[in-house]
């Protein structure tokens, strides 16, 4: 397997998730504007993985249940069962429907106004904030007492959610303020899988 990611994004979920399962894989920093890349993946974006099929896979939730499904010894995935299935598929459409679009007024605020001065693009920036909070808010929750997101166990949603969540950093508002996420963050940089990939990106 080859896995093309680029440093700080979703891809690096992906990256974690094979190294828990002890994958055999390869890793390739993806140049977005190349054409070549462009041919793995025409949208452009990272992560893709390449398992020697017709095309690469895309889109890191997709990716990231594959790695759990076809490594299911290490139980990344669900504990089984339709309801238990249910429950971490609910999580990771949230980690991929509200959690990561909340942050893109922030990083790319040009494609939310047709206003070009500093001012707007501060006030899409800061549109940003309320959006992320709700949903820091809700990952609080649901990660409760424990130090994990789904199921009191590691999973992709840990891998997923810890990614998306170091980009706080840049906000007003860090995951330092939110108690069980702050928690969480620290076990998961005590993982040695996180701190070889963050290590390496």
């Amino acid at each position: 397997m080859k896995l093309y990611y680029a440093p700080g994004t979703c891809a690096l979920a992906c990256w974690i998730s094979l190294e828990w399962a002890k994958a055999d894989y390869e890793v390739v920093r993806a140049d977005y504007s190349s054409e070549e890349y462009k041919r793995i993946n025409p949208l452009g974006t990272v992560p893709a993985l390449d398992i020697g099929g017709k095309r690469a896979m895309t889109q890191a939730a997709a990716i990231l249940t594959y790695i759990a499904d076809k490594h299911s010894d290490a139980e990344l995935g669900s504990k089984g069962g339709l309801e238990e299935d249910f429950a971490l598929n609910e999580i990771m459409s949230f980690l991929a429907s509200d959690f990561h679009p909340a942050f893109w007024p922030f990083f790319m605020p040009s494609r939310f106004t047709t206003d070009e001065s500093e001012a707007a693009i501060n006030a899409v920036r800061e549109s940003a904030y309320a959006r992320v909070d709700r949903a820091m808010q809700y990952l609080d929750n649901l990660i409760g007492e424990g130090v994990h997101v789904y199921g009191n166990r590691r999973s992709i949603a840990d891998a997923y959610a810890f990614v998306m969540t170091r980009w706080t950093d840049k906000m007003p508002k860090s995951w330092r303020d939110y108690p069980n996420v702050a928690r969480f963050m620290q076990a998961m940089q005590q993982e040695q899988a996180v701190q070889y990939v963050l290590e390496k990106q």
